[in-house]
């Protein structure tokens, strides 16, 4: 993604959003160290969120200020919307947090009312503390999810991007099917999928391709190995498609041969979970009550031990390891859907003791009346005579 993939009113609207916010959060200044945050409000999609980095916004009108390694500064200045770019680091061992220092100096921070993001990644924890020695008592929140919030709901141009999105992943899954077979690897199936995707123009997703079969279909997230795919295997697929950094994200069961009773069994529960999740799904609807609907077929199966996951959860723009948004359809969430939001649907069974699994992952637009299924691809269960 770059500053050329939405109007230049858009990105405008988002700085006057997050401004409104941090005013509104009582604060004078967001530093922000989430990639995403980062990459909604300035278009970068600089890969440095390897290193210490952070942005400085503040709550008026005043310019944006980044603090990035040395090796990224050039994509800043011409790839982005950041009107005050600073380099660290570069051909020696650096610690970023004097530069840092000095930037707050400069913009003012020290003596105001500072929030900082605490992400779950991109932020050491020994880098954590020394901001909050720098900043003192000037740090005086940790709006984490600030941003995140901010941009559940999409704009038109984001769910364009989207349904692109959707759409590669679609391609992507019929050239997974039409490369099953009996004596394939579990990686040369990956190799399919990702050389269709890259060969149509997605991106990287931020997530790797999950696939598992035989005695590796009770791994909830288990990454292509080796393995040979036999006659009576049962599996998953899952992968993510990526346009200008949103994502779509697919899941499909397969069976080489005819399934077993037990593995039809699997497979239609996940599907009515799916089924029931979705038609709870509308807008002003709290994202536990769907997550509990998904829920109660799996217990009125007698599968709840294998309920091990999220029922779904927000789409992002992913960067690594992640594609997804702080919303989760989960016990416990506070979260409530609204018109606009992309969600997963992937209420799965995983049972270790049995090695087998199953999970259907598709992708929701919530409206004001219900949901939008986005993806075309089908749902049954792939099976190879």
């Amino acid at each position: 993604m770059s500053r050329t993939d939405f109007a230049p009113e858009e990105f405008a609207a988002r700085r006057r959003a997050v401004g409104e916010a941090i005013t509104a959060a009582g604060l004078d200044w967001l530093v922000a160290f989430h990639p995403v945050s980062i990459h909604w409000l300035t278009g970068s999609d600089a890969k440095s969120y390897q290193e210490f980095q952070c942005l400085l916004v503040p709550a008026g009108d005043g310019p944006m200020t980044i603090l990035t390694r040395e090796g990224e500064v050039a994509e800043f200045r011409d790839d982005s919307l950041v009107e005050d770019v600073v380099g660290w680091g570069g051909g020696i061992l650096e610690d970023p947090i004097p530069h840092f220092e000095a930037v707050a100096r400069r913009r003012g921070l020290l003596g105001a009312r500072v929030g900082i993001e605490v992400p779950a990644y991109y932020l050491h924890p020994h880098h954590y503390l020394a901001v909050r020695r720098v900043l003192g008592s000037s740090c005086v929140a940790e709006p984490t999810n600030l941003v995140h919030d901010l941009k559940l709901v999409k704009s038109p141009a984001e769910l364009a991007h989207v349904r692109h999105a959707s759409r590669l992943a679609d391609g992507a899954m019929a050239a997974f099917d039409a490369a099953l077979r009996e004596g394939t690897t579990e990686l040369a199936l990956a190799g399919v999928v990702y050389g269709h995707l890259l060969a149509n123009g997605s991106g990287i997703a931020a997530s790797p391709i999950n696939i598992v079969s035989g005695e590796r279909s009770g791994f909830s997230h288990g990454a292509p190995t080796q393995r040979v795919l036999r006659r009576g295997d049962f599996g998953s697929v899952e992968f993510g498609a990526t346009y200008r950094r949103y994502t779509a994200t697919i899941g499909r069961q397969f069976c080489i041969g005819q399934p077993t009773a037990r593995m039809r069994q699997l497979h239609d529960v996940v599907r009515r979970a799916s089924d029931a999740c979705i038609a709870a799904i509308r807008d002003g609807v709290r994202a536990v009550d769907a997550h509990d609907a998904a829920r109660a077929v799996i217990v009125d199966a007698g599968l709840e031990a294998g309920r091990v996951h999220t029922s779904g959860y927000g789409l992002a723009p992913g960067f690594p390891p992640s594609w997804g948004e702080p919303l989760h359809m989960l016990g416990g969430s506070d979260y409530v859907l609204r018109a606009g939001m992309v969600v997963t649907i992937e209420p799965p069974v995983f049972l270790g003791d049995e090695r087998l699994g199953a999970r259907i992952i598709d992708n929701v637009l919530v409206t004001a009346d219900g949901a939008e299924l986005l993806g075309k691809a089908s749902r049954d269960m792939f099976v190879v005579p």
